[in-house]
């Protein structure tokens, strides 16, 4: 025999045997060494997870209406892989075949799926696989068309069209109807057509307190098998600051499925139910939320002008009760975000003009620098001081500390606060809660400016309202601390968390920043402050009869991004408390930019009265007795 021949099959005889060899090897490596790795791998490639969405708490008012609740409904996803298997395809062809046979009527269960099975068997014989996958689509979407309300060719172009793997054909479908869908689906063997679970937000009253409340948002990520899944999460206001209490926790239920995605009987399944969010009560009253914004709404529409803000504070417990800015928008619509999202009452910084003399008073009657009867030279309209020049529209000789306040007299104001020096009236400015963030639950607060450049010039514009910015928010929180006991509170809006059962978690406790004045010298300045609302007060227009109100006016120019302020721009302001004896409430009304020219621009003339009908609607809703006699009429002057 040829050498060179015997040497070949030699070759190939220890090739074949090393090959053979190898597999036995590798055979032996799967079966025994490796063999729960792939168990483990076979079952969970036949292993479905399907989530089940928690129940997102509530928000309530203090008064446990809803403001945002949570329906559950369901997403209808077409998953191609399972739509264009023809195996799969198959079933539906056999059903719609088999429901014509004469005898399909008559048969029980057993033998209307061994039908199915038998004709399924004959589709895959006779038929290519591309006919089936066909045939099976114009199918389905002849039977699911009508349900969801959609032309055929309208509904299969959603999902021939679409790229991806998963598609989502109908969303925020309602509990009931996807209970039908599902059974119709099931019923026609209709493969393909999977249903995700969620949570949709619901808003009683979609256009109060929109930032406030806030709105929920999907997060998507795309699994490693291209699905795509999603999360609802807060995304602003309360929604986003509260979302760990909220948000609840979801559950899951795992079962086996086989190769057609048909569930395995008798295999073992396991649920973890899901754990619904904790209710969230806000201290927000929506009945005092409606008459504030609705008061706003009508000043904006009159002094002709689109933004601005009212915050209605607790003066006792810091507690929030109604907020409002302008621009806003619908919480289930959301356009113009750009535009309306940012919250003028704790976003917006302004120059505060005469609001702010509170401060220099204030600090000067608590460290006993002045009483209420002091008299103060306003030198008629004109101080100068070196490169310091303060003047005032409205000369006046010698005045009383509270004429300063009720005349709102720039100069008097400034003496005040040349009396404290500017170390001390820094520190009042600080510890009114100027400069900071008052640390309300909502995201995106401004913290305002409150600097002590060290310059003379800048200190006295501090002193009546100019070279300081504030947010609408700080200012009422300052307020507070006079129509308080002369501590600065913490703004709160949220009140409480509850479980579904009304078990209280968590209540939520007035919380004290710090003293600023003592009780005797914020109840000094709120009955000077109430001078400003009689006759001879810039603020007369706030008035309201049975009460006495305490407040401050501020108007102010406007001032350019550039540098330098506008011409015959202004942001006008009234800071209310009421009644003045015995504070219910502070309300602050700030108007950006009015453009009326049928009056004087004025915080007396324009927030002043848009106060005084809110302030008025509040007593009657809070049930607030009058301490006052009505007077016949109540006379008003313009105001500054």
């Amino acid at each position: 025999m040829n050498r060179a021949f015997q040497n070949r099959c030699l070759l190939v005889c220890v090739v074949l045997v090393t090959l053979l060899s190898g597999l036995s090897v590798r055979l032996i490596q799967i079966q025994w060494v490796d063999r729960k790795h792939y168990a483990e791998k076979s079952r969970v490639s036949f292993l479905r997870t399907e989530k089940i969405p928690a129940m997102r708490g509530m928000i309530v008012d203090r008064r446990e209406e809803p403001i945002a609740s949570s329906v559950p409904v369901s997403t209808l996803v077409v998953d191609k892989t399972h739509l264009q298997d023809p195996k799969m395809a198959a079933f539906g062809l056999a059903y719609q075949k088999a429901v014509e046979e004469p005898t399909w009527n008559s048969l029980d269960s057993n033998k209307k799926r061994q039908l199915i099975h038998q004709i399924r068997g004959d589709i895959l014989e006779q038929e290519t696989p591309e006919m089936i996958i066909s045939r099976h689509m114009a199918y389905a979407v002849s039977v699911l068309a009508r349900p969801l309300a959609l032309r055929r060719e309208e509904l299969r172009a959603r999902i021939e069209q679409s790229k991806s793997k998963w598609v989502a054909i109908a969303k925020d479908i309602p509990q009931d109807e996807a209970d039908q869908l599902r059974e119709i689906i099931g019923k026609n063997y209709i493969q393909g057509f999977i249903f995700e679970n969620s949570i949709k937000r619901w808003y009683a009253a979609p256009n109060l307190a929109t930032h406030l409340t806030g709105f929920v948002g999907l997060d998507e990520t795309e699994s490693a098998t291209g699905e795509m899944i999603s999360k609802t999460v807060g995304k602003f206001g309360i929604e986003s600051w509260m979302e760990e209490y909220l948000a609840g926790s979801d559950g899951y239920r795992k079962h086996t499925r086989d190769a057609r995605g048909m569930l395995v009987p008798g295999t073992e399944s396991s649920l973890k139910p899901p754990r619904s969010g904790l209710n969230v009560q806000l201290t927000v009253d929506m009945g005092l939320q409606a008459i504030v914004e609705e008061e706003l709404d009508a000043g904006l529409k009159e002094f002709e002008s689109i933004r601005g803000a009212v915050v209605m504070i607790n003066p006792s417990n810091g507690e929030v009760m109604a907020m409002a800015s302008r621009p806003h928008f619908d919480l289930n619509l959301r356009n113009d975000m750009q535009e309306t999202g940012k919250s003028y009452a704790i976003q917006a910084i302004y120059e505060p003009g005469s609001t702010i003399k509170v401060v220099a008073a204030a600090g000067a009657l608590n460290e006993k620098l002045v009483t209420p009867n002091s008299s103060i030279f306003c030198h008629n309209g004109s101080f100068s001081e070196g490169s310091l020049n303060v003047r005032d529209d409205h000369p006046a000789g010698s005045l009383s500390f509270t004429q300063v306040l009720q005349k709102s007299n720039n100069i008097g104001t400034y003496k005040m606060a040349r009396q404290l020096g500017q170390k001390r009236f820094y520190d009042y400015l600080s510890k009114f809660g100027f400069g900071k963030k008052t640390g309300i639950q909502l995201s995106g607060e401004s913290r305002g400016v409150a600097r002590n450049t060290g310059n003379a010039v800048d200190f006295s514009r501090a002193s009546y309202g100019y070279a300081t910015s504030v947010t609408p928010l700080q200012l009422a929180c300052a307020y507070s601390v006079i129509a308080g006991d002369g501590n600065l509170r913490k703004p709160s809006i949220v009140k409480a968390l509850i479980a579904n059962d009304g078990t209280i978690v968590e209540q939520h406790e007035p919380e004290i920043v710090h003293r600023v004045l003592s009780e005797n010298t914020a109840r000094q300045m709120r009955k000077a402050l109430a001078t400003v609302t009689e006759l001879g007060g810039t603020a007369t227009r706030a008035a309201v009869p049975g009460y006495k109100v305490a407040g401050k006016t501020g108007t102010v120019q406007k001032h350019h991004p550039g540098g330098g302020y506008y011409e015959n721009r202004y942001i006008v302001s009234f800071a209310g408390i009421m009644p003045a004896e015995n504070p219910a409430f502070v309300c602050l009304v700030v108007i950006d930019d009015p453009q009326t020219k049928k009056i004087t621009r004025y915080g007396g003339t324009i927030a002043a009265p848009i106060f005084q009908k809110i302030a008025t609607r509040a007593a009657a809703y809070m049930n607030l007795q009058p301490t006052e006699p009505i007077p016949p009429t109540v006379n008003s002057t313009a105001s500054r």
